[in-house]
């Protein structure tokens, strides 16, 4: 079929005085087609009115689609299973041109925004090389609206405390905050209730929010295109930045982040038609102002000191002083660091291991003085009591240490309630019989005890001599 171009460009000809030959030739359509153009006299490509094969099965197929959830695959097949003949091409075909069982397409809006109005957040997961593993991580982003400045940074998880982190850094990095809002989706990291406008923010994030003096608000659902400045750089982080790289540890992943996000920033945007460091130089002097003093992101845990002289935090290991065991401490947990606080006076600080790796941080101060180790364990009170009462027994103790299924308290209670509740010689046979095959199931030495006090304690005389 002709275009309207093709169309135009035939009937011009002809009016300039070529004959139809010419014109096919110069077309490249047939003398036919340039007769059939000619006789219209119209540019408009004429309607198609052949008839739709789909059409006389139009009831069938409304009444379908909603019993199908509307998968026209369904349909198709129970349009077959009645005996219809229409190919699968031709009742898709059919549905799309008369938007049956299809929501319109609705355009996607543009958003204006003033110098230092709002600033856009979001977080996205990726796949990184770090420390020589493949590892998942989570993207915090940040984008000024109206400039178009990104920063982000990479995390091992992203909670509370690192939303507070990130956001911090971000507006260090800016050198201000937005003076009205901050953009987010509806994560619960922020949210404490609702969506959109009726959204309410958890108390601390709102709190940490009128410390920089704006306002988290969330976009409303289904509507991501409201945050889109935010979620484009996602894609351009997976395909230009995580590209061919890899990272030894976090620190340096993150660094490196900084100063992509200073190259990124630095180069010329076609559909910005500028370069976002330019703008923001503009946008800059509308930022509002950070405090004079901004205090650093922490949060706190109470633990108590272990025997071996270190404090357990999110599956990692922090030594203190051998004087501090048994104490309560208070830890104060900072991006970068780990004070861990006995009392005014007592403080010891690590360096902060990014996520659960079960690691031991050990200070050379709190290791002990060289020539002296550390005290022996005692031994639990069960073990005491058990050997002192039956001391024959004391290697029989000592393997089911190290060989008994159960817990090793568990296992000498049960031991000691033996000892304690049958005879010394039934005892002392049945431990010496389990030793020699390797048996420390006690559950099954205590039948073999009863066994020998049934035989030796329990003897009834016969049926017979009883008359």
């Amino acid at each position: 079929m002709l275009s309207q171009s093709q169309r135009t460009t035939i009937l011009e000809l002809y009016a300039q005085g070529m004959s139809k030959r010419e014109i096919a030739r110069a077309v490249k359509v047939s003398r036919l087609t340039v007769r059939k153009v000619l006789r219209s006299n119209s540019t408009a490509v004429p309607p198609l009115l052949r008839p739709e094969r789909a059409e006389p099965y139009r009831q069938q197929i409304l009444e379908r689609l909603p019993r199908c959830q509307g998968n026209l695959v369904r349909v198709w097949e129970e349009l077959a299973a009645s005996g219809l003949k229409l190919s699968y091409s031709a009742l898709t075909a059919f549905c799309r041109r008369h938007g049956i069982g299809q929501s319109p397409a609705v355009a996607a809006g543009r958003y204006q925004f003033q110098p230092g109005e709002e600033l856009q957040h979001d977080t996205s997961p990726h796949e990184v090389h770090l420390g020589g593993k493949r590892r998942k991580v989570q993207t915090a982003s940040a984008v000024l609206a109206y400039s178009h400045t990104l920063f982000f940074q990479m995390y091992p998880s992203f909670t509370r405390f690192d939303c507070k982190v990130f956001l911090t850094e971000a507006l260090r990095y800016f050198g201000g905050a937005p003076r009205e809002r901050v953009m987010i989706d509806n994560t619960h990291v922020v949210v404490l209730r609702g969506t959109g406008r009726a959204m309410v923010p958890v108390a601390e994030m709102a709190a940490f929010a009128e410390r920089f003096g704006f306002h988290f608000e969330a976009h409303e659902r289904g509507d991501a295109n409201r945050s889109a400045l935010v979620e484009r750089n996602f894609h351009f982080i997976e395909h230009n930045f995580l590209a061919g790289r890899t990272f030894s540890s976090w620190p340096e992943l993150n660094q490196q982040a900084r100063q992509w996000c200073d190259r990124v920033n630095a180069t010329y945007k076609k559909y910005l038609r500028a370069v976002p460091r330019e703008l923001f130089v503009v946008e800059r002097q509308h930022l509002r102002p950070l405090p004079a003093w901004i205090p650093e992101v922490y949060r706190l845990h109470e633990r108590m000191v272990d025997v071996e002289g270190y404090v357990a935090l999110h599956s990692n290991r922090y030594s203190v002083p051998i004087g501090w065991i048994g104490r309560r401490v208070e830890v104060r947990e900072t991006k970068d660091k780990v004070e861990i606080q006995l009392d005014a006076r007592h403080l010891v600080t690590h360096e902060r291991i990014a996520e659960a790796e079960h690691q031991r941080r050990l200070l050379a101060e709190h290791r002990p003085p060289r020539g002296q180790s550390s005290e022996r364990p005692q031994p639990h009170p069960e073990e005491q009591l058990i050997v002192q009462a039956v001391p024959e027994i004391a290697a029989y103790v000592a393997a089911l240490k190290q060989h008994s299924h159960k817990l090793v308290v568990l296992a000498l209670r049960q031991l000691l309630r033996l000892v304690r509740e049958y005879p010394r010689q039934p005892l002392l046979a049945a431990v010496h019989e389990a030793a020699h095959y390797g048996l420390y199931d006690l559950d099954r030495v205590e039948r073999m005890i009863l066994r020998r006090v049934a035989r030796d304690y329990f003897l009834l005389p016969d049926r017979e001599g009883e008359s």
